[in-house]
């Protein structure tokens, strides 16, 4: 065990603890991490040929874990080199603090608090001596950049302030995440969406909405692999939030109503056969430079629609995820709309194209495949 002096407070009928941790009791207890769907590494940012860095990035890149199952955002390098670099600045001067406010720390088990004064507030907290028992929720970038400076700080008598929950429950640390970061530091659109539905709340639609975004994306026979910009990192051209918002409109009621099993997978596949569909076969050329067909007004009307799509499918007795069948359903868009609607300079552009009114066309060429009524 680590005797840490400590301050037992309650708020709401939630107890946690104001701490002092030493620079050795971070470095050891506390594990970091980033949610990451294994794409891209736990660090953004690349370092400059020729700069130095007082930063072992290969040692500290190392002692980052990343998994699905996190809350936290990528690592900044820019940041935590800056951090290093003030850190130096206190220790030479060493007229400022360098980690003055509190980090925000949980400890996956029940920890020990022995009183020292009478009415039980002041205390010794007993932590398990055991490596990554503690998580940063807030103040990871500050903590890395001790763990990347702790050479230079074993010597010193440095003490962490920090607030310490005991067994917090995973969807609580992860609303405290969010809570803390959504507005202050603005945590993107997209790592919210990657935590909501599961982590953060409960939310069936939203969840599906979410595998459906990851399949379009991780799915090497998809339209869009690799294109979508996965907790808003990353080189793709496709924000992951407006379409993951989109999508989970249509989860609600109608055919897509929330599955779970089987009839989730069919419709992760039924999206990605769908738009790998209408790349090759919904009359116009997927990735030219002067089309709009991948804007994201089109984008949007090619998931409004899909519901209606299924109806077809459905009406056929056609398996709903058969690449074949939804090629037939959708054939007419090539008939009726053609290349030359999704031309930018053309008729996207003098229509005043929007999602909603490219959906009617494209509901009216479904209902209407021969062109019998306009």
């Amino acid at each position: 065990m680590i005797n840490v002096a400590a301050i037992r407070m309650q708020q709401f009928g939630v107890q946690f603890y104001q701490a002092s941790l030493t620079a050795s009791d971070i470095d050891k207890l506390v594990r970091f991490e980033v949610l990451s769907y294994g794409e891209h590494p736990p660090v953004r940012g690349g370092r400059k040929r020729g700069q130095s860095s007082k930063v072992n990035w290969d040692l500290l890149e190392r002692r980052i874990a990343s998994s699905e199952q996190a809350y936290q955002r990528h690592i900044i390098r820019r940041k935590i080199e800056e951090l290093v670099q003030y850190y130096e600045q206190c220790r030479q001067a060493r007229d400022l603090p360098s980690i003055p406010g509190a980090v925000i720390i949980s400890c996956d088990e029940k920890l020990s608090f022995q009183p020292t004064d009478g009415d039980g507030r002041l205390g010794i907290l007993k932590v398990p001596e055991r490596e990554g028992i503690l998580r940063a929720i807030d103040g990871q970038h500050r903590l890395l950049a001790l763990h990347a400076d702790i050479d230079r700080l074993r010597s010193e008598d440095f003490s962490v302030p920090a607030i310490i929950f005991d067994r917090l429950p995973d969807d609580h640390i992860v609303q405290m995440f969010v809570t803390i970061n959504a507005k202050h530091t603005r945590l993107n659109a997209s790592h919210l969406v990657s935590l909501s539905g599961r982590q953060l709340y409960q939310d069936e639609q939203l969840a599906l909405a979410h595998d459906v975004v990851r399949a379009l994306n991780d799915r090497e026979d998809s339209a869009l692999h690799g294109e979508i910009k996965l907790l808003g990192v990353g080189h793709g051209r496709v924000a992951q939030a407006p379409l993951a918002q989109e999508l989970k409109k249509l989860m609600a009621d109608g055919p897509f109503a929330a599955h779970r099993g089987d009839g989730r997978e069919e419709t992760k596949k039924f999206f990605v056969n769908y738009f790998k569909q209408i790349a090759v076969g919904g009359g116009a050329a997927w990735p030219g430079r002067t089309d709009s067909i991948t804007a994201s007004p089109a984008r949007r009307a090619f998931v409004r629609v899909a519901p209606d799509v299924v109806r077809r499918l459905d009406q056929e007795h056609a398996d709903r995820s058969d690449y074949r069948a939804i090629g037939r359903v959708i054939a007419p868009w090539g008939r009726r709309l053609g290349d030359l609607r999704f031309e930018t300079d053309g008729a996207w552009k003098r229509g005043g194209t929007t999602a909603e009114s490219l959906a009617r066309e494209l509901r009216l060429a479904l209902q209407y495949p021969e062109g019998a009524a306009v």
